[in-house]
C-alpha cells in the first residue's frame, strides 16, 4: 500500500536503499489489498520461475564495482550508514507507536461505504504490532521515509481507494515516486508487517526460539523479494509498451545495479543479531540462588573432576559456604614421610600398644607404619575415600599371620578417619614447606644454620610459620631488594628515578632501627651469635660453640659506641639496653627455641582464671561458669578431654574472666637455666661475671617478651582445638547411635523390612483449638491415609479411627506431640484398641508380650517416638512442596512416620539443618558450625555406605535420593549429576557396568561408589535361551550387583561360588559369568557348601601367587553370597522415659531432680492429698503429711483451689506403659524454708583457689553488710555531702586546691570519709574513725581519729589542723624551683641539665599521680646513670623522705643529699648503679617479677629497668592483690635517718623500716641551730670540699 506524501524532488543521494530505479510511475494496481505491483511480463507468483541470469548478472556487477575512496573511508562510510539505518528504524517504530490509534477498522469500513470502494490502511495509520526484537527487521527503514511528512485523516486520496485504475503515461513515470517516496520501500514495510503479523498469529509462536523466528522472517523476506522481481519483469502489466520499456532500460539500466547494497544491508542486520552475547543463567538468576542451586563455576569444576567431591572441599559438603581445596597429591616418598609423621599422633592406645616396649603389639610397629603408609597412599594419592578402604581394602589395614592364622586389626574405622585428617594436615604442611623454600631461594642467600638445622626440623605448621618470620626478619633488606615493584612508567623518570620512585608504605620496628645502627656492633660484642646459643641449648648442655670474652666491662665496652656528639650521645646503659633488645629479639624469634618452649607448655602448662569485676558480681554460685570462677593451676592434660576450656573461652568473650596459662616455676627456671648455660662463659674474672650477668638479662628478656607469650598463645589454641575435637567426636558418637538403627520392626516382619506406620499427634493438646491428626504410610513409604479428628471421646470419631486401623492394618502406631496431653491421647488410643499395646522400651518389638486381650482387641503396638526431626520437617521447604495442603500437625505426623521407617533417611534429608538438632544439651553451642557439620557428615557417610543405596529407587523417589550424596565418591553435586544422567537414559540401571560404559561416572568415582550402589534384581528375569560363549551380557542384570561385593572382586566371588558348587569351567562355559552365583544363592544347602571352603588357605595362596591380600574380602564375599545387603544396623531404639518427658514437657533430669523447689498450681483438693500442676504441664501430688507441719489440719484449711505455692520435689514417677508422668512434692513450710541452694549450686572444680574465693566472698559480704547498715546521714556542716568517692571528685573538680568534702563512709556508721583536692585531677581520700559515733548517724562524736594517731574533737579542727596543714605543705613544695608537675617533664629537665653540666648531680620533685599526697624525688647522680626516684610523703606536721621527717623544703633537700651520700659510702661507691626506689620508672617494658606491682624495693634493686606489667609466670596468684597496709609509727617516736625503704611503699601512714645496718654512723651531736645535724656533721668532716658533695648538688 502506498502512502500519500507531498511532492518533491527524488531522493537520489541514497541509491543503496532503493529497490528498483525503474519503478513504474502513477498509481499501481494492488492485488487483494496487499499492495503488490504487477509489472509487465509477470505471469506467475512462483519464485521458481525467476531466471537465473539475474543473480549471475548481479554477481558480475558487484565484482566489477569500483570505489574511488580508500578502504578506510569506505569502512567509515559503511559504519555511518549502519548507524543511520538504525536511527531510521528507531524513528519508524516510534512514529508507528504514536500513530497507533489514528485509524481503526470501523473508520476504514465507513470510508469504504461512502466511497464505493475498499480503503487500504495507510502505513502511518496502521495499528502496528510491537516487534519481539528491536533489531529483528533490518529492512523496515528507508532514507526516503525520513523526509516523508506525517499525514492526518484528511490526507486520504485516491491512493487509499482500492479499485480498478487506468494505466499511466510514461511522462508520469516519477509521479508515484514523488507521491509515495518509493514504491518498493513501502512494499518492504508492508511485507515486514505482514511477516510479523503472521508470526504472531501462528499457534505457539510465543514459545518459539528467538533464533528460529528470525530465520523464518529472513526466509519470508527473501521469498517475497524474489516474487516481486518476477512481477517487475512483466512491464506490460504496468501499462508500458515493450519499446518504451527497452528505452527506459537503456537509459537507467535493468534496476539491479545496486542489489549488492541491499545484500550488505541484510548481512549487516544478521551480524548485528548474531553479535549479541549468549544468554546465560548468570544473567537471569541472583548469585545467591545460583549458589543455592550449586551452579557456580566452582560447582561445575567439582562435578567435572574425577576426584571424590568431599576430597575437593576443605569444608563439609553440607556447608552453606563451601571452600574449594585442590592440593597436589603426595608422592610415594612423601607418603612414607607422612606415615612417620602421622603414626605417633594417631591415639593414646596406639602409642601404648605399639610404641612402648612392653606394649601388647610392640612387635607389629613396622606393620602399623606400613598400614598407615598404604592408607595415606589410598587417600591422598589415589583419592579413595575412607568407606571404600574400610569395606574393600581392609586386608591392608589388618595383620594376618600365615602360620598361626591369627589376625590383628592395625587400623580401625576411627583410625582411618584420623589418618585422613592428619594426612590433610601433613599435606598442608608440605605446601607451606615448599612455599618457605621458595621464599628462601628468592632471597638469594646461603644460610648454613637454616639449611643444616632449621629446615630438617620443620615438622609442624607453627614451626614453618616461625621459620618464615625468622627468615623475613633476618633478611628483610634482601627481600625488599628482590621483590621491589617496578611500574610501566619507571623508565620515563630519567636520572631522578630513585628520587621520584613511588614510596611504598612500610613498618619499621625498634629491632630494625637498632640493627641498622652502631648498636648492632655492640650486640656482636657479647661474644657469641644467637643461633650458636640455640645450638648449645638444643644439645642439652654439650656446648658446641664457645664465647669470646671481652676485656672491658659491659658498661665500658658500651661507652665506646657512644656518639661523639655529646648532644646525641646515649648513656652506656641505654646502649646496652638496645643491644639486649637485639639479642633477645633474635633469641625469641628463633624457630628451634620456640619449638622447645611449645614442648614445655604441651607437657606441663597450667591454666588459671582471674575473675573480672563484672564477672565477680555476675557469676554467683548458681551460674554455670562458677565451676571455674576461681580455677587455679589446672594441668593442661585435664583440659583436653572436657568442654571446660570452651566454656572458659565463652566466659572470657563475655568479659567475665581472664584466662592465664603458665608453666610451673620450676619448669620455667629449668628452661631459663639451660638457656643461660648455653649463653654463659666459663671464666671466673669479674669482667666475665659482669658479662654473664648482662647475658642473663638477655635471656630474661627473651623469655618474658617473646618465648613465654609464644607458648601461651600456642597452648591456648592447642587446648581449644583439642577440646573442640573432643566435643565433635562426642556429638558424632551420639548421632551415630541414632542413625545406625534399622527401621522399626515387629516379630511378624523380617529384620530390616520396613513397617507400615500410623502416626498420630494432638499438637499442643488444646481441645478447643487442636484437632487430632492421623497420617498412614505404607511399607514403601507412600502416603495412604490422612484424616483429622476432633477427639477420640465421641463415638463417631472413635469408630472412624478404629475403621482406619482395621482397614489399613498398620504395623505400628507412633505418637508425638508438644505437650503432656499427648499421654492422655496415648491412653485413649490404647483403650480403643482394647488391650496392652505399649511398646517395651528396652527393645524394638513394640511391646509384644503375653496375649492378655479380649477378642475384639487390635494387635497394634503404640509407642512414643523421637520427634526432633519431625519438628524441623513440618516447617521445611520439603514439607511445603510435598504436602502443601496439610496442616502443620499433619506434616509433623509425616515426619514421625518416616522416622519410624528409616531414621537414616530422615536425618540425611535435613542437610545443613542437622545443626538445629541438639545432641548435647550443655555444650553443642560451643563448637563451630563448620566443624560440627564435618563431624555429622562423617557419621552419615559411615552409616550410608554401611547400608548401601538402591540407585534405581533413588532415581525414582526424590525422598530416598537424599542418602545418595553420602555414598563414597559422591556428594550433592555429583549425586545430582548422576540422577540427571540416569534419568535421561530411561531412569533405570540394569547393572553396575553401565555406570562406566555409559559415561555416568568417571573411573575413580566408580571405584569409590560401585560397592555401595545397589541394583536390585528382577525376580522374573529369565536369561536368553540361545546362550553361547560370545553372548553379550552388557545389558543383562548381574546378581552380584545386588551385593556389597565390589566389581573388582566379581571374579573372586564367581570363583568361590564355582568351588562351592564343585563345578568345572566347562559346566558354565556358555552361561552368564555370574550364573554360578545365582545357582549358589538359590541352593538350599549353600551355607554348608561355603563352610567347606578353606578361606585361609585360599587367602595364603593368593598372597603367595599375586601378593594380593584378600582374607577379609573372602569373608565379605561369603556373607554376601548368603545374605546380600543384610541388615547390619542395630535394632530400632525407642526413646528413654526421660527423653519422652523432655519431648513432651521440656523438663530434664536436671530441672526435675530431687530436692529442687518449684512453683505449682493447685488443681484439685482431696481429703488425703491434693493434685497440683507444674509450669511445664506435669501434674503432681502432695500427700497430706507433706502439706503442712501439722498433719491433723484439714487440707481445705491449708490451701485453696487455683492457689500457687512452692513445693520441693520428693520423687519423679514415669510409667510410659500406663502413660503416667507424675511428680511427688512436699509443701511443708519446714521443708521449703531450708531452700534448694545446695541442689542448685554449681560444683567447683577440684583445682580451686580457696584463698581468692574466700577473699572475694568476704568482700561481697562486707559490701552487702555496708549496704544494709548504710543510712543517709545528715550532718550539719557546710562541707558535708551525701556523696560517694566519684561524686566527691566530680564536685571538687572545679574547686580550689585544698577544698574539702566530708561524706559518709562505706565502712559503717562509725566511719567518715574526707576527700580533699591535692592538685588538678588529684584527690586524696582519708578514713576518719569515730569511736563514739552516734548510732542514729545524725551527729558527730567527740573524737575523730585519722591514721590511728591524729585525733581531733570536731570537723572544723580536723579540716584546719590536718587537711589545710597538708595542703599548705603541698603548695610550698609545688612552689619550689625544682618542682615539675609531671614525671616526664621532670625527667626531660634533669636530662637536659645534666647534659649541660656533666659534673653536676641533678634532682627535682614531681607529683605522684598514683599516690595522692605523695611526691617523687627524682635525681641523676652522674653521667651515664639512670634516673632514680625516691618517695616523699606529706603529713600535717612534716615531709617524710622514706621514714625521715623534715620540717621544710630546704631541710628535705638536705636530708636527701645526706642520705644519698651515706648510702653511696656504705655501698662502696656503687650507689650510682643501684636504684633504691622505683628503679626504671621510665622504661615500662620489664616485669618486676613477684615484687609489688608498679614499684621496686628501694635500695635493693639492680640498675636494670624492669617492666611494669604484672608477671604471670612468677608463681603467684594471677590477679594481683591489694597492697598490704604498713604499720603506722607514731610521729613522736621519731624514725632512723637512713632506714631501708619498705616494699609496700605508697600509703599515707609512715612505714616501719628495719634498723640501720651495722656500722652505720650515729647522729652527730652539737649541730648548729637551724641546720640539719647530718649536714653539719658532713661539713665538719669534709672541710675544704675536696671530696664533699656540696659542690655537686
Amino acid at each position: 500500500m502506498s502512502s500519500p506524501v507531498p511532492h518533491g524532488p527524488p531522493v537520489a543521494q541514497h541509491p543503496e536503499i532503493e529497490d528498483d530505479p525503474m519503478n513504474a510511475g502513477g498509481e499501481m494496481e494492488e492485488d487483494e489489498g496487499e499492495g503488490d505491483n504487477i509489472r509487465p511480463g509477470a505471469v506467475s507468483d512462483d519464485s521458481s520461475e525467476e531466471p537465473e541470469e539475474d543473480e549471475e548478472e548481479a554477481r558480475k556487477v558487484r565484482e566489477g564495482f569500483i570505489v574511488d575512496e580508500d578502504d578506510e573511508d569506505e569502512g567509515d562510510d559503511a559504519e555511518e550508514r549502519r548507524r543511520k539505518r538504525k536511527r531510521r528504524k528507531r524513528k519508524h517504530r516510534e512514529r508507528g507507536v504514536e500513530e497507533e490509534e489514528d485509524l481503526d477498522e470501523e473508520d476504514l469500513e465507513l470510508l469504504a461505504e461512502n466511497t464505493g470502494g475498499r480503503v487500504g490502511r495507510d502505513r502511518r495509520l496502521t495499528r502496528l504490532r510491537r516487534g519481539r526484537d528491536s533489531e529483528s527487521d533490518p529492512e523496515a527503514s528507508s532514507s526516503k521515509r525520513k523526509i516523508a511528512a506525517e499525514s492526518s485523516d484528511d490526507d486520504l486520496d485516491a491512493s487509499n481507494i482500492i479499485g480498478p485504475r487506468e494505466p499511466q503515461d510514461i511522462q508520469n513515470i516519477w509521479d508515484d515516486e514523488r507521491a509515495g517516496g518509493g514504491r518498493d520501500e513501502d512494499e518492504d514495510m508492508d511485507m515486514d508487517d505482514f511477516i510479523d503479523d503472521e508470526d504472531d498469529d501462528e499457534e505457539g509462536a510465543g514459545a518459539m526460539a528467538e533464533e528460529e523466528r528470525e530465520e523464518r522472517r529472513r526466509e519470508r523476506r527473501r521469498l517475497e523479494k524474489e516474487r516481486r522481481k518476477v512481477l517487475r519483469s512483466r512491464p506490460e502489466l504496468s501499462g508500458i509498451d515493450p519499446i518504451a520499456w527497452d528505452e527506459i532500460q537503456d537509459v537507467f539500466g535493468d534496476g539491479h545495479d545496486y542489489d549488492w547494497a541491499l545484500n550488505l544491508e541484510e548481512e549487516d542486520g544478521y551480524q548485528d543479531e548474531t553479535s549479541k552475547p549468549e544468554m546465560k543463567y548468570q544473567d537471569v538468576f541472583e548469585p545467591s540462588e545460583i549458589k543455592a542451586r550449586l551452579l557456580t563455576e566452582d560447582d561445575d569444576l567439582i562435578r567435572a573432576q574425577d576426584i571424590p567431591e568431599r576430597m575437593q572441599l576443605a569444608t563439609s559438603t553440607l556447608s552453606q559456604n563451601p571452600t574449594l581445596s585442590l592440593p597436589e597429591p603426595l608422592t610415594q616418598e612423601e607418603c612414607v614421610e607422612a606415615a612417620a609423621w602421622v603414626t605417633p599422633k594417631l591415639s593414646g592406645d596406639k602409642e601404648k600398644n605399639f610404641f612402648h616396649y612392653n606394649g601388647k603389639h610392640h612387635n607389629l610397629l613396622s606393620e602399623l607404619v606400613s598400614a598407615v603408609t598404604v592408607a595415606l597412599e589410598y587417600l591422598l594419592v589415589q583419592n579413595l575415600e575412607v568407606p571404600y578402604i574400610w569395606a574393600h581394602r581392609r586386608d591392608y589395614m589388618t595383620y594376618f599371620n600365615m602360620e598361626t592364622r591369627a589376625r590383628v586389626e592395625l587400623l580401625n574405622l576411627e583410625d582411618l578417619w584420623r589418618v585422613y585428617a592428619l594426612g590433610q594436615k601433613y599435606r598442608s604442611l608440605c605446601q607451606r614447606q615448599k612455599a618457605l623454600q621458595g621464599t628462601y631461594e628468592r632471597v638469594g642467600v646461603t644460610d648454613e644454620y637454616y639449611e643444616e638445622q632449621i629446615r630438617s626440623r620443620l615438622d609442624t605448621v607453627e614451626a614453618v610459620a616461625d621459620a618464615t618470620q625468622w627468615l623475613g626478619m633476618k633478611y628483610k633488606a634482601k627481600k625488599k631488594d628482590n621483590f621491589e615493584l617496578h611500574f610501566h612508567d619507571d623508565a620515563d623518570l630519567g636520572p631522578d628515578a630513585e628520587a621520584k620512585k613511588r614510596k611504598m608504605p612500610s613498618r619499621t620496628s625498634a629491632y630494625e632501627v637498632a640493627k641498622k645502627s652502631i648498636v648492632s656492633k655492640l650486640a656482636d660484642g657479647y661474644g657469641i651469635k644467637t643461633h650458636e646459643v640455640v645450638m648449645n641449648f638444643v644439645t642439652s648442655g654439650r656446648n658446641l660453640h664457645f664465647i669470646d670474652d671481652q676485656e672491658l666491662s659491659p658498661l665500658a665496652f658500651a661507652e665506646q659506641f657512644a656518639d661523639p656528639d655529646p648532644s646525641k650521645a646515649l648513656p652506656g646503659e641505654e646502649l646496652l639496653s638496645q643491644a639486649r633488645m637485639i639479642l633477645s629479639t633474635e633469641l625469641g624469634t628463633d624457630p628451634l627455641l620456640r619449638q622447645e618452649i611449645r614442648k614445655y607448655f604441651k607437657r606441663s602448662a597450667l591454666i588459671s582464671v582471674s575473675v573480672t569485676d563484672r564477672g565477680r558480681s555476675k557469676i554467683d554460685e548458681y551460674h554455670p561458669y562458677n565451676n571455674f570462677k576461681y580455677l587455679l593451676n589446672k594441668p593442661i592434660s585435664a583440659m583436653l578431654t572436657s568442654t571446660q576450656f570452651l566454656n572458659m573461652l565463652a566466659a572470657e568473650s563475655e568479659l567475665l574472666i581472664t584466662i592465664h596459662i603458665t608453666i610451673p616455676s620450676e619448669e620455667r627456671q629449668r628452661f631459663q637455666n639451660q638457656l643461660n648455660e648455653a649463653f654463659t662463659s666459663d671464666s671466673f674474672s669479674n669482667t666475665v661475671k659482669a658479662w654473664n650477668e648482662e647475658r642473663s638479662y638477655v635471656v630474661q628478656d627473651a623469655m618474658e617478651k617473646h618465648l613465654l607469650p609464644v607458648g601461651v598463645k600456642w597452648a591456648r589454641e592447642y587446648i581449644r582445638e583439642e577440646a573442640e575435637d573432643y566435643l565433635a567426636d562426642h556429638i558424632r558418637e551420639v548421632f551415630h547411635v541414632k542413625i545406625n538403627a534399622a527401621p522399626f520392626t515387629t516379630p511378624d516382619l523380617r529384620t530390616g523390612e520396613p513397617a507400615s506406620v500410623l502416626a498420630i499427634s494432638w499438637g499442643k493438646g488444646d481441645p478447643k483449638k487442636d484437632e487430632i491428626s492421623l497420617v498412614l504410610l505404607d511399607d514403601a513409604g507412600r502416603l495412604r491415609e490422612h484424616m483429622q479428628l476432633e477427639n477420640l471421646h465421641d463415638n463417631d470419631p472413635s469408630q472412624e479411627f478404629l475403621q482406619l486401623v482395621q482397614r489399613r492394618k498398620p504395623d505400628v502406631i507412633v505418637l508425638g506431640g508438644f505437650s503432656i496431653h499427648t499421654t492422655k491421647l496415648a491412653s485413649q488410643i490404647k483403650s480403643l484398641l482394647g488391650g496392652k499395646s505399649t511398646a517395651d522400651t528396652d527393645g524394638a518389638t513394640g511391646g509384644w508380650g503375653e496375649e492378655q486381650r479380649n477378642e475384639q482387641a487390635i494387635n497394634v503396638p503404640v509407642v512414643y517416638i523421637q520427634d526432633a526431626v519431625a519438628r524441623i520437617f513440618q516447617h521445611s521447604k520439603r514439607a511445603a512442596e510435598e504436602f502443601n495442603s496439610f496442616p502443620l500437625t499433619a506434616k509433623y505426623c509425616v515426619g514421625l512416620a518416616r522416622y519410624a521407617q528409616s531414621p537414616l533417611n530422615e536425618f540425611a534429608a535435613l542437610g545443613s539443618d542437622l545443626t538445629a538438632i541438639t545432641f548435647d544439651q550443655e555444650s553443642q553451642h560451643l563448637i563451630p558450625k563448620e566443624k560440627l557439620l564435618l563431624s555429622l557428615e562423617r557419621a552419615l557417610v559411615d552409616v550410608v555406605n554401611k547400608v548401601g543405596v538402591d540407585v534405581n529407587r533413588a532415581i525414582n523417589e526424590p525422598y530416598y535420593a537424599h542418602v545418595l550424596p553420602y555414598v563414597a565418591g559422591l556428594g550433592p553435586r555429583k549425586a545430582h549429576a548422576l540422577v540427571k544422567k540416569i534419568s535421561s537414559m530411561g531412569g533405570t540401571l540394569v547393572n553396575r557396568e553401565q555406570l562406566v560404559n555409559s559415561g555416568i561416572l568417571t573411573t575413580r568415582i566408580f571405584l569409590n561408589a560401585a560397592g555401595f550402589l545397589r541394583i536390585t534384581q528382577d525376580p522374573e528375569y529369565r536369561e536368553p535361551k540361545n546362550r553361547t560363549a560370545t553372548t553379550d551380557y552388557s545389558n543383562s542384570p548381574d546378581p552380584l550387583d545386588d551385593t556389597r561385593i565390589h566389581v573388582e572382586d566379581y571374579e573372586l566371588a564367581r570363583k568361590m561360588a564355582t568351588d562351592a558348587l564343585e563345578l568345572d569351567e566347562e559346566d558354565i562355559h556358555d552361561e552368564h559369568p555370574s550364573h554360578v552365583v545365582s545357582q549358589l544363592m538359590k541352593d538350599e544347602d549353600n551355607v554348608r557348601k561355603l563352610d567347606e571352603l578353606n578361606l585361609d588357605d585360599f587367602a595364603i595362596s593368593m598372597y603367595t601367587t599375586n601378593n594380593d591380600r584378600k582374607r577379609h574380602t573372602l569373608n565379605v564375599i561369603r556373607r554376601e553370597l548368603l545374605s546380600p545387603f543384610a541388615e547390619d544396623r542395630k535394632p530400632f531404639v525407642l526413646p528413654e522415659p526421660w527423653e519422652v518427658v523432655t519431648m513432651l514437657t521440656g523438663e530434664t533430669k536436671r530441672t526435675l531432680r530431687t530436692g529442687l523447689i518449684v512453683s505449682v498450681l493447685v488443681l484439685r483438693i482431696k481429703p488425703n492429698y491434693i493434685i497440683v500442676r507444674l509450669d511445664s504441664g506435669i501434674e503432681g501430688i502432695i500427700n497430706s503429711q507433706y502439706l503442712a507441719d501439722d498433719p491433723n489440719v484439714n487440707n481445705d484449711a491449708v490451701v485453696n483451689k487455683n492457689q500457687t505455692l512452692p513445693g520441693i520435689i520428693i520423687d519423679v514417677k514415669i510409667d510410659l506403659q500406663k502413660d503416667q508422668i507424675m511428680v511427688e512434692l512436699s509443701s511443708r513450710p519446714a521443708d521449703v524454708a531450708a531452700g534448694d541452694a545446695i541442689m542448685r549450686r554449681v560444683k567447683p572444680d577440684e583445682h580451686w583457689n580457696e584463698a581468692e574465693a574466700r577473699k572475694d566472698l568476704d568482700l561481697q559480704m562486707r559490701k552487702k553488710q555496708a549496704g544494709v547498715n548504710r543510712t543517709r546521714r545528715v550532718i550539719k556542716h557546710p562541707n558535708f555531702h551525701n556523696f560517694n568517692s566519684a561524686q566527691a571528685e566530680a564536685y571538687l573538680e572545679k574547686q580550689q586546691a585544698g577544698d574539702v568534702v566530708i561524706r559518709p563512709s562505706s565502712k559503717g556508721l562509725n566511719h567518715l570519709a574526707v576527700t580533699w583536692k591535692v592538685a588538678d585531677g588529684l584527690y586524696q581520700h582519708l578514713d576518719v574513725v569515730e569511736p563514739n559515733a552516734d548510732p542514729s548517724g545524725q551527729n558527730i562524736g567527740g573524737q575523730l581519729i585519722i591514721d590511728g594517731k591524729y585525733e581531733y574533737s570536731d570537723l572544723d579542727e580536723m579540716i584546719v589542723n590536718h587537711v589545710h596543714a597538708m595542703a599548705r605543705r603541698v603548695e610550698e613544695l609545688m612552689a619550689h624551683e625544682k618542682f615539675k608537675k609531671e614525671d616526664d617533664e621532670l625527667h626531660a629537665h634533669l636530662t637536659s641539665l645534666l647534659a649541660a653540666n656533666p659534673s653536676k648531680s641533678i634532682y627535682g620533685f614531681s607529683l605522684n599521680r598514683k599516690r595522692p599526697g605523695h611526691f617523687n624525688l627524682s635525681f641523676l647522680a652522674k653521667k651515664g646513670s639512670p634516673i632514680q626516684t625516691w618517695p616523699v610523703r606529706v603529713s600535717p606536721e612534716a615531709y617524710y623522705l622514706f621514714d625521715t621527717p623534715v620540717s621544710g623544703v630546704a631541710e628535705l633537700c638536705d636530708a636527701f643529699k645526706m642520705r644519698h651520700l651515706h648510702q653511696s659510702q656504705n655501698l662502696g661507691g656503687v650507689a650510682g648503679n643501684k636504684t633504691p626506689y622505683g628503679a626504671g620508672r621510665m622504661t615500662p617494658a620489664r616485669t618486676p617479677g613477684h615484687r609489688t606491682p608498679g614499684h621496686a624495693t628501694p635500695g635493693h634493686m639492680s640498675v636494670r629497668q624492669v617492666p611494669r606489667t604484672p608477671n604471670p609466670y612468677s608463681g603467684t596468684t594471677p590477679a594481683p592483690t591489694a597492697y598490704p597496709a604498713a604499720t603506722p609509727v607514731p610521729f613522736a617516736q621519731g624514725a632512723p635517718w637512713l632506714g631501708a625503704p619498705l616494699q609496700g611503699y605508697g600509703f599515707q601512714t609512715p612505714a616501719a623500716y628495719p634498723p640501720p645496718p651495722p656500722g652505720y654512723p650515729a647522729q652527730p651531736p652539737n649541730a648548729p641551730p637551724g641546720m640539719d645535724p647530718g649536714r653539719a656533721a658532713m661539713l665538719q668532716q669534709n672541710a675544704g670540699g675536696s671530696s664533699g658533695w656540696d659542690g655537686r648538688w
